[in-house]
């Protein structure tokens, strides 16, 4: 089972007349062309949404982070904070 030919497509089209009307066709084909192009649009956005998060990724691991070795900056702390420590120290 295959394609249909010649005079089944002619017959499944003379159906269709007969469900729809004449007037209905065209304005069902306009609409279904629309919501191809909607649903193509839609497509290429999520794609391009899905490579860009790729590469913010591969940014974001490509960045060196500090390690173990590496000096650090210690926390600042204000002077009220450095006063608490020392009373409790003594």
């Amino acid at each position: 089972m295959g394609l249909p030919g010649g005079w089944e497509l002619v017959l499944i089209v003379l159906v269709l007349v007969l469900l729809f009307g004449a007037t209905k066709l065209p304005q069902m084909a306009r609409s279904l062309g629309q919501s191809a192009r909607v649903f193509k649009a839609e497509a290429r956005g999520m794609k391009a949404d899905e490579e860009a998060a790729k590469k913010a990724q591969s940014e974001k691991e490509q960045k060196p982070e500090l390690t173990a070795g590496e000096p650090s900056t210690p926390p600042a702390t204000s002077p009220v904070e450095d006063k608490q420590q020392n009373e409790q120290k003594n």
